[in-house]
């Protein structure tokens, strides 16, 4: 009589001794509380009158031994396999709170980040470099994350410095080394080495200015970016007497970055440039710029740019961050944000702020709803205090039936469809495109 096969067996083959496929961890594996990330809290009418209940107990212990492989598979000798369980990680990092379960496996997860950056590839290191930022956002600013970033922090360094590695492994590194040194560094000194290492990369940009009257994109371009945005969240959190010092060095050279081929170059310097002087002026009311009427002429030529060779795209971004750009810089204002969470709201009112937001929503992607709702951490630093607890009465009272969601959606459907329709009226006046 043949033996049944055992579940925990965590290296199956397939017919030919084969490695099987990776099967990836995908939204429905997060279960049923995430509300698809958490998108769903957003508005009343995703909770549903009826559905299956969900044995939540079973659902976790599945999860769970589903993440059990994958971090056993980040050791498989196969680069795709290693690399496939890395992302899978990534997105149950990103979708769910998992602190105790991580909490009990932090060092083997650490290890096989180490090792994927050190002896990976490039897209290898690249999700380990990811899910690295991922795991200290999910254990917080305490003395494990400590550690994790003790061992993970010089590998990134010497991968961010090191010219022979790919330029997405390097981009991948620097912004992990911020994200991670941003959420776990309690030590000044620590802070400022990386700031230094996140400087000798993003400075380059400047020196090819020089003897132009440009800056011309290149391969490294996207790493300088990386670096520079990674150096700002870490200004954030300097002492005083630091930030200005940083501003003294960069607040003239930055805006020689505002002639890069490269739009995303062009963003990065205009918003790293806001922040400054949203900073200075917080340190030194009377804070006065020599260059400002160049500067604001920049400014406003990137902010009503229609050069014909640029696509529109790209013309409507720029137009758009640069209006804000150049109002932070002439009449010291910030056009608030609405962030809409779940039952609660969040307003982004400073250019600190929004730099902080955008850098972990770009690392969260569609978990960031979630992850302000339900992590500690990240309440913690947008003041939020604790989370929200919801019971059964109060969800209840946000249901509303089927034929009332199908009222409210036609209703919409039918308003977007009569503004659409004037807007595309040859006759309606619908302003200047470039």
């Amino acid at each position: 009589m043949p033996k049944p096969k055992k579940r925990g067996s965590n290296h199956q083959r397939g017919a030919g001794g084969q490695p099987r496929s990776v099967q990836p961890f995908s939204d429905e594996d997060a279960s049923i509380e995430t509300m698809s990330h958490c998108s769903g809290f957003s508005d009343p009418a995703s909770f549903t009158e009826d559905g299956p209940e969900i044995d939540e107990e079973a659902t976790q212990e599945d999860l769970e031994y589903k993440l059990k492989g994958f971090i056993d598979l980040t050791l498989d000798k196969s680069a795709k396999t290693r690399q496939a369980a890395l992302e899978s990680l990534k997105n149950a990092f990103s979708s769910k709170i998992l602190y105790e379960f991580i909490m009990e496996r932090r060092m083997t997860l650490t290890d096989s980040i180490e090792r994927c950056i050190k002896k990976g590839k490039s897209d290898e290191q690249c999700a380990a470099a990811g899910l690295a930022c991922l795991l200290c956002v999910q254990m917080g600013s305490g003395i494990e994350s400590e550690e994790i970033f003790k061992t993970l922090g010089p590998v990134l360094k010497k991968i961010v410095c090191d010219g022979t590695v790919s330029i997405q492994a390097r981009q991948a590194c620097a912004t992990c080394l911020g994200i991670c040194c941003f959420i776990v560094t309690d030590d000044i000194t620590e802070l400022y080495s990386t700031m230094e290492c996140l400087e000798n990369i993003f400075t380059k940009a400047y020196q090819r200015d020089r003897d132009t009257n440009g800056v011309s994109s290149t391969p490294n371009t996207v790493l300088h970016i990386s670096a520079l945005l990674a150096w700002t969240l870490l200004l954030t959190i300097c002492p005083m007497n630091e930030v200005k010092k940083k501003i003294e060095m960069h607040l003239h050279k930055l805006p020689s970055l505002l002639s890069c081929d490269d739009l995303n170059m062009r963003i990065a310097a205009g918003e790293t440039l806001a922040l400054l002087f949203e900073l200075a002026r917080e340190t030194d009311a009377d804070f006065f710029y020599e260059d400002m009427e160049l500067l604001t002429e920049k400014l406003r030529a990137l902010a009503t740019d229609g050069n014909k060779h640029r696509a529109k795209v790209d013309k409507r971004k720029q137009r758009s961050v640069f209006r804000d750009v150049l109002r932070a810089v002439e009449e010291r204002d910030f056009p608030t944000e609405m962030v809409k969470f779940g039952p609660e709201r969040m307003y982004i009112d400073c250019w600190v702020k929004k730099q902080t937001y955008d850098t972990f929503k770009d690392i969260l992607g569609s978990g960031m709803q979630y992850h302000l709702q339900s992590n500690d951490f990240l309440r913690n630093v947008f003041e939020l205090g604790p989370p929200v607890m919801l019971d059964a009465a109060a969800l209840k009272t946000m249901k509303i039936s089927r034929f009332e969601r199908h009222l409210y959606n036609s209703a919409a459907f039918k308003a977007r469809t009569k503004a659409r329709s004037k807007c595309r009226d040859k006759r309606a006046d619908v302003g200047e495109f470039f």
